[in-house]
């Protein structure tokens, strides 16, 4: 694949139908972009419910395409990264669902679909990390073999890709709450009304134990911590626990504002507030973009994390519900994607 600026570079749009209003309109208009920037005439694939998308880029790579582009949700998105992470083809991100949340965190349009094309085709090749988690009902164990300081260099078969979040607890109860006709209507609003309604629910006792960071932040009595500068751990209740290789949710909230999709580490947050005063506090501490950390939100970093709760807790993937699980071991694979940005 060349990277001269003359040379006609060729582009596979993988796409759900169900989230592509017209596709002929579409279709045109990302293939007068591509003429006009001197590529070749795109290749398109649709996904279905059992193939989401990873198949189909693997099946583009395999056809030599420079670029894949997702058209579709944050699922979506996640499917075709999945195909790309350790190859040189670049993901390409047009906007197509409600979150969009890997586009906004990198700064790139996701409220004309136009704009994000001419982003994607006239931009250039950005080298990001991804997430990587697998799922268990009793307690995970770290892999030694991936060690603290590169992450392990490919995907293991029972690991799960992921961009920018995954999460136990309200988190996972919020995504799986959420009514689809009323995120189509109203959009990332949805996931309010979602919260609201889960937001008093039962918390959860957790264990969170990370390697390869910094130690935890956070003041308060009723729970345990191992400060280290390689590694750290907090056991305590909680409502949910958040690990995220970027930062910014739906609605432009920053849950993790140190968090960088290129750092090579990942940022942790365990909420634990008591009550409503306590979720007042919490909610202050993201606005406010507090990184002091008090006794109701605990943040750490690290290349490792091992999650493991009291009970079976609903997870979630890059915001799409994964069922109820005890324990999640999550590692970073760094500078593993290509992708384009304006």
């Amino acid at each position: 694949m060349s990277d001269t600026p003359s040379a006609r570079r060729s582009l596979t749009v993988v796409y759900n139908p169900v989230k592509v209003d017209d596709l002929v309109a579409t279709q045109e208009l990302v293939a007068k972009a591509a003429a006009r920037h001197g590529w070749e005439d795109p290749s398109w694939i649709e996904t279905t419910e059992q193939e989401t998308g990873e198949k189909q880029g693997r099946e583009a790579v395999r056809a030599g395409s420079d670029v894949v582009a997702s058209l579709g949700g944050d699922g979506t998105v996640r499917a075709v990264a999945s195909a790309l992470v350790g190859t040189d083809v670049a993901l390409g991100l047009l906007p197509g669902g409600t979150g969009n949340l890997l586009a906004r965190n990198l700064g790139l349009p996701v409220d004309s679909l136009e704009d994000a094309v001419e982003a994607m085709l006239g931009g250039t090749d950005r080298r990001i990390d991804v997430g990587l988690m697998r799922v268990a009902d009793a307690a995970i164990e770290p892999r030694e073999s991936h060690g603290t300081h590169d992450g392990g260099s490919k995907v293991d078969d029972d690991e799960e890709v992921f961009l920018v979040m995954a999460g136990l607890g309200l988190d996972g109860q919020v995504m799986a709450g959420t009514n689809e006709k009323v995120k189509a209507a109203v959009g990332w609003v949805a996931y309010v009304f979602s919260a609201l309604r889960q937001v008093f629910s039962r918390g959860f006792r957790v264990e969170v134990a990370s390697r390869g960071g910094s130690g935890v932040t956070g003041e308060s009595g009723d729970h345990e911590r191992d400060h280290d500068e390689h590694s750290g751990s907090v056991s305590r209740h909680a409502c949910t626990v958040v690990i995220g290789n970027c930062g910014t949710l739906q609605g432009g909230i920053e849950l993790m504002p140190e968090a960088k999709i290129d750092d090579g580490i990942l940022d942790a947050v365990v909420v634990a507030p008591k009550g409503a005063l306590g979720w007042i506090s919490v909610i202050s501490d993201v606005v406010t973009r507090h990184r002091a950390g008090h006794g109701r939100l605990d943040r750490f970093r690290g290349r490792e994390f091992t999650v493991t709760a009291g009970r079976p807790v609903e997870a979630e993937i890059d915001g799409d519900p994964i069922g109820e699980h005890v324990s999640l071991g999550i590692r970073i694979l760094p500078d593993s994607l290509v992708v384009r940005v304006g």
